[in-house]
C-alpha cells in the first residue's frame, strides 16, 4: 500500500462522500474513486458499501482507518523527526505536551531536576486540547507527554508513574454540597440542578448526558462559577480555581496517575534522561 492511497482512503471514510474527500484533497473525482478501487482489489475486501443511500464503511473498511491513521502518523512522526536531526535539533531538544491546567507544580518539579542533568537537553513546554497528547506522540509534535491514567489512551506509548492522587468535586463556591467535608460520586451525579460536566472522548465525540460538552479548561472554569456545571478532576486541579470554586474530596472515585509518557520506539538519550529525572520526583 502506499501512504497517498492511505491518504486518499482516510479522506473519503471521515467525509463519507466521494466529491466532498475529492474537494478537501484538491483532486478530481474519478481518479480518486480508481484509486479506491485498485486499493480495494490489492487487498481483495471491499471498504465501502455504495448505495442511491450514500457511502458507508464496511466492517473491513472500519479495520483499515485505524490502522492507515496510525501509519500515517508515524509517516509524519518519521518526517519531523528527521526534520529535527537534521537541523541539529534532535537530539538536544525535547518537546513535552501537556494538557492546559495540569498540575503545574509538579511540571515545574521535572523540569528542574532534569536541568539538573549535565546533558540535559532543552525542553519546549506544548500546551494543548484535552485528549490532544497521544495523537500529538504518535505523529510526531511531541516526543514526551504529561497524561493520565485511566483516562488516557496509552497504547503503543511507554510510561513512567509520576503522581498517584485522588479526585474532588469541583462545585460553584456558593452550593449547599460545598460545605461538605466529602462527597461520593452519587452525590455529584445526582443534582439535577448541576449537570456533571462532560469531556471528549478519544474520538471527539462526547456521551450523551445534560451536561455541558467541555472544550477546555477555562471554559469549564467559567461554567462552573456560573453554577451552570459540576466537575470531577485530580486533587491537584485545585491550583487553577477560583475563589468562586469549591474543591471537595470524594470518597469513592478511582485514582488517578499522572504518566510520563513516549512512543515506545524511542531510542531519544534525551527523552530517556527526562524519564530518568520523572522517576526519580
Amino acid at each position: 500500500m502506499e501512504l497517498r492511497e492511505l491518504r486518499y482512503f482516510v479522506t473519503v471514510a471521515e467525509e463519507l462522500h466521494f466529491s466532498r474527500a475529492a474537494q478537501r484533497l484538491g483532486i478530481a473525482q474519478p481518479p480518486l474513486s480508481r484509486a479506491i478501487q485498485q486499493l480495494e482489489r490489492r487487498l481483495g475486501v471491499s471498504l465501502f458499501d455504495r448505495d442511491r443511500r450514500g457511502v458507508t464503511l464496511t466492517g473491513a473498511g472500519e479495520v483499515l482507518l485505524h490502522e492507515a491513521r496510525v501509519l500515517l502518523d508515524g509517516a509524519a512522526a518519521a518526517a519531523r523527526r528527521t526534520r529535527r536531526a537534521a537541523s541539529g535539533s534532535g537530539p538536544r531538544r525535547l518537546t513535552l505536551a501537556t494538557k492546559a491546567g495540569a498540575n503545574h507544580e509538579l511540571l515545574r518539579k521535572l523540569l528542574a531536576v532534569y536541568a539538573a542533568e549535565p546533558d540535559a537537553a532543552e525542553v519546549e513546554v506544548l500546551p494543548c486540547a484535552m485528549g490532544e497528547q497521544a495523537r500529538m506522540l504518535r505523529d510526531g509534535r511531541a516526543d514526551v507527554a504529561f497524561m493520565q491514567r485511566p483516562f488516557d489512551a496509552l497504547t503503543g506509548l511507554d510510561t513512567q508513574d509520576v503522581l498517584t492522587e485522588g479526585q474532588v468535586a469541583i462545585l460553584p463556591a456558593t452550593h449547599p454540597l460545598a460545605a461538605r467535608e466529602t462527597l461520593t460520586m452519587a452525590d455529584v451525579r445526582g443534582l439535577p440542578d448541576l449537570p456533571l460536566a462532560r469531556w471528549p472522548r478519544q474520538d471527539g465525540t462526547y456521551d450523551p448526558g445534560p451536561g455541558p460538552e467541555i472544550k477546555d479548561l477555562s471554559q469549564l472554569a467559567q461554567l462552573i462559577a456560573l453554577g451552570q456545571t459540576v466537575a470531577v478532576l485530580c486533587a491537584s486541579s485545585r491550583t487553577w480555581l477560583w475563589n468562586a470554586h469549591a474543591a471537595v474530596p470524594l470518597t469513592d472515585s478511582p485514582e488517578v496517575t499522572t504518566v510520563l509518557a513516549w512512543p515506545a520506539h524511542s531510542r531519544s538519550r534525551a527523552v530517556a534522561g527526562l524519564v530518568r529525572a520523572a522517576a526519580g520526583l
